[in-house]
């Protein structure tokens, strides 16, 4: 947006927060002109909003995260699934030290957990309801970085030195692995809108679309949808 508004002076695009699923809902409603949804749109909205069009902008991938000091560089998915639903509750029995895990998890609603649900935890695990919740990746971030013990998911373009981004099954969570196919927890990033845009809308996806656009996705630690 900041990049486009560059471009065009006088144009002004507003960005916020607040879950995939707020997203679907206000453009569905109207109240948006466009939704962002980090997400697959479910069956159950297409039904509600039935003008709804996605635009798929990029890729992302989603990383298991670890507090700086925990002394584990990977674990298996299974693990992973252990641990999120509360049946693995010390880092001694993934090969750490005996350190309670303390979960740190995204509230309901957002397209992060719901991704993550999806592509590694699988049907029918929950989360396990002593998970600390956050309202955002930021807030991710914070809560494990600063948490000894903790456990979290990230988007990729969240990851930084604060947090140890942990291997799945022996594949390291990169960009260069999600686009080769190796690294499996990859999601789309949309944008919705009621019917198909027009106006300043198009013109703003139309950019995100353009290799200047692309450019921004990639350098934000994103995958392209351009190839």
């Amino acid at each position: 947006a900041g990049a486009f508004e560059e471009l065009h002076p006088g144009c002004v695009i507003t960005v916020q927060g607040g879950g995939s699923s707020v997203g679907v809902t206000s453009a569905g409603q109207g109240a948006a002109d466009i939704g962002s949804v980090s997400r697959d749109i479910s069956p159950g909205e297409f039904a509600e909003f039935p003008g709804l069009v996605v635009h798929t902008i990029a890729r992302d991938g989603i990383a298991v995260v670890a507090a700086p000091g925990v002394p584990v560089d990977g674990l298996t998915i299974d693990q992973v699934r252990g641990i999120f639903s509360g049946s693995i509750t010390n880092w001694s029995a993934v090969g750490g030290p005996d350190m309670p895990i303390v979960v740190v998890s995204r509230e309901e609603g957002s397209g992060t957990r719901g991704a993550f649900e999806e592509l590694m935890l699988g049907e029918g695990v929950q989360i396990s309801s002593g998970a600390i919740l956050q309202a955002s990746n930021g807030a991710i971030l914070t809560t494990v970085s600063g948490t000894p013990g903790a456990i979290g998911y990230l988007s990729f373009g969240y990851l930084d030195p604060s947090v140890k981004a942990l291997s799945i099954d022996g594949v390291a969570p990169t960009p260069a692995n999600a686009a080769n196919g190796t690294y499996t927890a990859v999601r789309p990033l949309n944008l919705v809108t009621s019917g198909d845009p027009d106006g300043l809308a198009r013109a703003w996806i139309d950019f995100i679309y353009s290799a200047d656009g692309q450019a921004i996705v990639v350098e934000q630690g994103y995958l392209s949808v351009n190839g």
